[in-house]
């Protein structure tokens, strides 16, 4: 999501601070010895893929081709918060770090999923909250520091369709899932995570014009990754994410290619 923000909430500045840095490398494809290979989170970049507000949809042209040229190119017009991607820190805390800054380390991170389908389709507002946490646990055991927490809630098989994906009313308000922002200071307090992702446009669900949840998790050196693909196959636990993310110059977030093994 793409709205600009500069104030971090008292309650959020509570929960500390990283460090330093630069890009990211990927592991070795899985051998024949069992392990499963790389799994895709990453929806493909269109020019009709869903957009937080109209307009921001990206443009491209092209500018060279091989018969023309002897080779083939093309000009991409696009924000950085479209398609899957990071909201690096700065996005909402003002002096946050960029996404150059955002260390590879942090980006390779151990990632569960906690899934709330069920609830969102009966309600395209529903929050993740502490309680789907504890229950997650409770099944799964606890969720390791570091981690990415991720929501599944069926967004994804939205993605073709702007309108179901944005879930826009007639007053021009958004539904879609989102984390609740007592579940995110939850985890960060209590668990030490490291970002929080989703199969939604927002970590904050629709209907939100605060935007709590970025505020505390940005406001707390953390990042967020937005419109995540195929959650519905990884693993509740036990996998690892590799997020690609492009190390834009002054980034606020990025594109990011996000792999999970």
């Amino acid at each position: 999501m793409c709205i600009n923000h500069t104030t971090v909430t008292r309650r959020a500045a509570l929960f500390g601070a990283a460090g330093v840095a630069t890009a990211v490398a990927l592991p070795a494809p899985a051998q024949a010895s069992g392990r499963r290979g790389p799994l895709d989170l990453t929806h493909p970049l269109t020019t009709t893929i869903p957009p937080f507000s109209p307009g921001e949809e990206p443009t491209r042209r092209t500018v060279a081709t091989i018969e023309a040229d002897g080779y083939y190119m093309q000009e991409w017009r696009l924000i950085e918060h479209i398609g899957t991607h990071v909201d690096a820190p700065c996005h909402f805390a003002e002096g946050g770090r960029t996404s150059v800054e955002l260390r590879p380390a942090e980006l390779i991170v151990p990632a569960v999923v906690i899934d709330i389908a069920a609830r969102a389709a009966r309600n395209p507002d529903a929050l993740v909250t502490v309680e789907d946490i504890r229950a997650y646990e409770r099944q799964h055991g606890r969720i390791p520091d570091d981690a990415a927490v991720l929501m599944y809630s069926g967004w994804g098989a939205k993605i073709h369709d702007v309108a179901a994906y944005r879930g826009v009313d007639a007053a021009g308000t958004l539904h879609f899932p989102g984390f609740g922002v007592d579940a995110c200071e939850w985890l960060l307090r209590k668990r030490k995570i490291r970002s929080l992702g989703v199969d939604t446009l927002s970590i904050d669900h629709g209907p939100s014009d605060a935007f709590d949840t970025h505020l505390a998790l940005l406001g707390a050196d953390r990042y967020g990754l937005e419109n995540l693909a195929n959650l519905d196959r990884l693993p509740r636990h036990g996998a690892t994410i590799v997020v690609g993310l492009i190390p834009y110059e002054g980034g606020s977030g990025g594109q990011a290619r996000v792999f999970a093994i």
